[in-house]
Parts: structure tokens; sequence; C-alpha cells
């Protein structure tokens, strides 16, 4: 997998006992919530695709109540502007944490795309499975497969979310969106129907806190990573800006596409600064 890394090491602080007593009241719930819903959730999901297949009108509702509700225990505010799209198709976003998928999810009942590795994580995978994450390999003897399941899950009124840098960063930034993903959604039985709505995320940390404090790359482990957030003081804000979704009909390939994206996420990135 591939992993943002710009050579900096962020500094490990240790957990005080304070910060200890902050991780088993806010992780406690959470743990609970999930204990819950999750198995909620996929009893649900056997009478719910015998009647409907790959639509799911009632699951995605399960795991959007527990992103919000995490969010809120965490503490971590959310102030978002724009609103998602109903339109058929997709949602493009920055990537800069694990934090992401408890935001995006908290918005609007979406599936995230992910590479096949996270099929496999402890924890995260299991959770990933569970809540109908497309899981993707970036192997050219594949494409022709995975471009069916995503046509079939658009075409179930599925909205996709992908993550086109292709690695989580430091938050400070936006990288280059890659171009593959994009190819699905350009084909001749979906471009002209689809639309992709632009996503920017924008981490501001809490205070005497490391700017880059809610980012997720390099070597850096997801345990210390969740603990560190669950244990600081007071958290932080995430801006979420929903951008006017772009027709995939107005542009003339992926590449152009992915470009246009990547401009609109990036404007807004830079102007979400406070």
């Amino acid at each position: 997998m591939t992993i943002w890394d710009d050579g900096q090491v962020p500094v490990d602080t240790p957990i005080t006992w304070a910060g200890w007593v902050r991780v088993l009241r806010r992780g406690g719930p959470i743990v609970l919530l999930l204990l819950i819903c999750f198995p909620a959730l996929l009893i649900l999901r056997i009478p719910e695709k015998w009647i409907w297949g790959y639509r799911r009108p009632v699951t995605p509702w399960i795991t959007q109540f527990v992103c919000i509700s995490a969010c809120w225990l965490m503490g971590l505010k959310r102030h978002v502007s724009g609103s998602p799209s109903p339109a058929r198709g997709a949602y493009v976003a920055n990537h800069s944490s694990w934090l992401d998928i408890f935001v995006l999810n908290a918005s609007k009942r979406i599936y995230f795309v992910a590479k096949a590795e996270v099929h496999g994580w402890p924890g995260i995978g299991w959770l990933a499975r569970g809540t109908g994450t497309v899981f993707i390999r970036r192997d050219r003897r594949e494409a022709k497969r995975q471009q069916e399941m995503f046509e079939d899950r658009l075409r179930a009124g599925h909205h996709l979310l992908f993550f086109p840098e292709g690695t989580s960063t430091d938050g400070q930034r936006v990288l280059p969106f890659k171009t593959t993903l994009f190819a699905a959604f350009t084909t001749e039985t979906l471009r002209d129907f689809l639309t992709i709505q632009p996503v920017s995320l924008r981490y501001h940390a809490p205070e005497g806190e490391d700017p880059r404090f809610y980012g997720w790359w390099g070597d850096m482990g997801f345990g210390y990573g969740l603990l560190k957030v669950l244990a600081v003081r007071r958290q932080g804000v995430v801006d979420v800006i929903y951008h006017p979704p772009l027709k995939v009909a107005d542009y003339p390939d992926r590449k152009a596409l992915a470009l246009a994206c990547e401009k609109v996420v990036r404007q807004g990135f830079t102007g979400s600064a406070r």
C-alpha cells in the first residue's frame, strides 16, 4: 500500500493519567455503541438483501447514526457547508485521517471505495465489510470486473465515495488526484447521467496541539493515533465543504474529470483555513 511520507516524524506525546480517563470516558461508550449497532446491522442485512438486494434502504441509517454519535462522543465538531447531492453518482474528497470515515458518513449515507488491503485490517476491515465498502485492487487485470461492480452499485442508487489521492496525509495539503478510479464513471453506459461531487475536508487541531494532530501518515500506528484523539482535553474542528456536483458528461475523459475535481477540492481546502 502506498503511504504518503514527507520524512518528518511526528512526536508521540505520552498520554497522561487524565488523558487515560478521557480515553475510557469517550472510548467506552463508542465501543458499546458498536457492540450494539453493528450486530443489529448484520442481522438486518439478511432480510434487507433478500427483499431489496443491493438497494439497502435500511442499514445505511444505522451506519450514519453510529458515525454521528461517535463524533459527538469524541467531542469532534463538524462545520458543514453546502449539502450532499441527491443526484445519482459519487463523491470525492481529500484524505487526512481514519476520522474521515466517521465525518463523511455522519453527513450522508454513503459507501466507501477502499483498497483491498483494508479488507484484512483488524477492526477497521471488519467494520468496512459489514457496512458495504467496495474493495478494489489497482490491477489492470481486474479493471473490467471492478467497473462492472461499480456500475451495479451505482444503478442500485448507491452513493460511492473514494479518495483519489490514494493515501492519507498529515492533513496540511491536498495531493495530486490519481485518475484510475474515475474511469469507471466515464463509461458510455454511465457518463450521461452521473455526477461527481467534490468534498473538501480541513481539520483544525485542538488548541496548543501540532497542526498535524489529526493526520495519519508515514509509519504512524493506528492504535496510538486513536488513543491520542480520545485522550486530548478538548477536540478541534473539521470543516466539511460540499461543492456543487460536476456532470461527468461535461468532461471528455477521466483525466479531465479528475483534474477538475482536484482543483475544486484544493480551492475549498485552502479557503477553509481559519
